[in-house]
């Protein structure tokens, strides 16, 4: 809540820490190393930033056992401290709190329910059929279509869109701007000109998903979009229609999946990549930045492509080259059957 005071007791004992340091201590925040004043708590994760520790002004730090050693200020101590960090960052959380109720501006279809518990905000159009559960908070402008569902403790900032036939499990995050539904791109040409497919499946969505502002996941063609339990999806994600994505998988910023690939669980996917369509990505796959997945991936572990950034005159020399490789391939080719051809007959064996 706004305004929350700690003491650097309670924390420790909240993130079952061990105290290096006043346990009366208040906190009031959360920084960084380099912007903590002496009423904050802060973390060291990467050792990039281990240089700022010695100056820091933070009231404590959470450290990994080997970063405590020797550091002389207060510090909880524990095994991983961005997780400990990411639970903190929930007990300083400043989000308004919703009361339930339906704004009178409200829209909402007599035959949906809604739940006692539920808040709808200013402008929410709940169509026909649609069901929202208990501690469910729609914000202002968003629209549920007809026999939609949003599961217990689920939560949708303002102007998110769910199209028609959209199930969505518990505890989900859907950020503004989202559009989840929406028809997929589904088109059969007839002489020349493009026919339209009819997108008559929906999409279903696990529990303890989020789904990151302007993120979009088609509707399926026949059967539904499958978003499994524990995935994390950033901004600006493109799903189309038919993908399936696994247990707990997360996926960065701009990424693009292409209609009826399947992604495993536990992967992560990075910002900008791109993946045709119909593969499939087994589990406990990372894939780097930008990369283009062209074709499926049978066996975990990472996977990259394209080059590296470098400076642009050394790049236009490797782009020379890469436009050589095919030429240089087949005189090379050429030269090995010369070479072979010309030890064949040094060699007296080769007449026996």
């Amino acid at each position: 809540m706004a305004g929350a005071v700690y003491t650097l007791g309670q924390l420790a004992e909240e993130l079952g820490g061990t105290l290096r340091g006043d346990a009366d201590q208040t906190i009031s925040g959360l920084a960084t190393l380099q912007e903590a004043g002496p009423a904050h708590l802060t973390f060291l994760a990467n050792a990039q930033y281990r240089k700022y520790l010695s100056t820091t002004q933070a009231a404590a730090v959470l450290l990994a056992p080997a970063d405590a050693e020797g550091y002389e200020g207060a510090a909880i101590v524990v095994s991983d401290p961005y997780l400990a960090y990411a639970r903190a960052s929930h007990l300083f959380e400043t989000r308004p709190v919703a009361n339930s109720g339906i704004h009178p501006t409200a829209v909402v279809a007599a035959d949906a329910y809604v739940d006692s518990s539920a808040s709808i905000g200013p402008y929410v159009v709940i169509e026909s059929g649609a069901t929202i559960e208990a501690d469910v908070v729609i914000g202002a402008q968003s629209f549920v279509g007809a026999r939609s569902r949003i599961g217990t403790g689920g939560r949708l900032a303002p102007r998110v869109t769910l199209y028609h036939d959209v199930q969505i499990g518990k505890r989900v995050v859907i950020q503004s701007g989202a559009v989840i539904g929406g028809e997929g791109f589904g088109f059969a040409k007839e002489k020349g000109a493009w026919q339209k497919i009819a997108q008559i499946g929906g999409v279903r969505i696990g529990d303890d998903v989020e789904i990151g502002s302007n993120t979009t996941i088609d509707r399926g063609a026949l059967s539904d979009t499958l978003i499994g339990n524990g995935v994390k999806l950033d901004n600006q994600i493109m799903i189309a229609h038919n993908v399936q994505i696994g247990d707990n998988t997360a996926m960065a910023g701009c990424a693009g999946i292409s209609g009826s690939t399947k992604i495993g669980r536990n992967c992560m996917i990075a910002g900008g990549v791109g993946m045709v369509g119909h593969i499939e990505v087994c589990d406990n796959v990372f894939v780097t930045g930008m990369t283009m997945v062209t074709r499926s991936i049978t066996e975990p572990g990472s996977y990259s492509s394209g080059t590296a950034m470098q400076n642009a005159a050394d790049w236009r020399k490797s782009a020379a080259r890469i436009r050589q490789l095919d030429d240089m391939a087949r005189r090379l080719q050429q030269l090995e059957k010369s070479l072979a051809t010309v030890t064949q007959g040094q060699n007296p064996a080769s007449d026996a």
